[in-house]
């Protein structure tokens, strides 16, 4: 008989680099992950694209200029509660004292693993969120700690964190992401054989022309014959245009 699925409870991993990668012994002998006791309801997404703002005098209107792309934030909430303690209040009874973490060191472990800074990396830590089908490597960003019930004498028994994170790619999977091929950014080609310089600049540039600049940004005595396994950078557009 097939008993129910168990839902795993989220994870928020902490890492000493960005590539998240850990040692064996970091692995035996640091608590290198926070686990929430209740999973979220529900998580959101932000993306987000920037647009310049600038406006010429007198005009009704202005072009939606492209900026950027910010990292995509995730929001979520999760909630701390001492729940013998809650069970104990609600009843009227009272709540006997055993030794267990406070809902102030419960707290105090999340922003110790996931906010505050890190002596060794003089920054917060690197963080990977598991839930289920979401993996977001990720820094935190912000987090607002809302204490919602108390016991007789003034003590914290439940928390709610309301908290958002900021996408934090390692540079690879960005250039992967970001998939430029504008001819204003810098390119690096590998040559191959059979291959001639104007023929790789009209690749970049769209224009042949170019291809005495990118052999004077590489330094060729002679682009004529290139060898091939060479990489040749492209430079800038602008770096190379000074006719047109």
């Amino acid at each position: 008989m097939i008993g129910p699925k168990i839902i795993e409870k989220l994870r928020i991993k902490s890492y000493g680099n960005e590539k998240r990668v850990r040692s064996f012994w970091s692995l035996l002998l640091v608590k290198d992950y926070y686990q929430v006791q209740f999973n979220p309801e529900s998580y959101s997404f932000q993306y987000e694209n920037e647009y310049q703002g600038l406006q010429g005098i007198n005009t009704a209107g202005r072009t939606a200029r492209y900026s950027l792309t910010r990292a995509r934030t995730l929001s979520l909430k999760f909630i701390i509660d001492d729940s013998s303690a809650t069970a104990g209040l609600l009843s009227g009874a009272p709540s006997i004292p055993i030794l267990r973490n406070t809902i102030e060191d419960e707290v105090n472990d999340f922003l110790k693993l996931a906010g505050q800074m890190d002596g060794n990396l003089h920054e917060p830590r690197y963080l990977r969120i598991e839930w289920g089908d979401l993996i977001y490597d990720c820094r935190l960003q912000s987090v607002d700690v809302n204490y919602t019930l108390f016991s007789r004498n003034g003590k914290a028994l439940r928390a709610e964190l309301d908290t958002v994170f900021v996408e934090d790619l390692n540079p690879e999977k960005l250039a992967k992401l970001s998939n430029k091929k504008s001819p204003d950014l810098t390119h690096a080609r590998i040559v191959i054989s059979g291959g001639t310089l104007p023929l790789m600049t009209h690749g970049i540039y769209r224009d042949p022309a170019y291809y005495m600049r990118v052999a004077q940004a590489n330094k060729l005595n002679n682009f004529r014959k290139l060898r091939a396994g060479t990489t040749l950078k492209f430079p800038p557009l602008q770096d190379t245009d000074t006719s047109k």
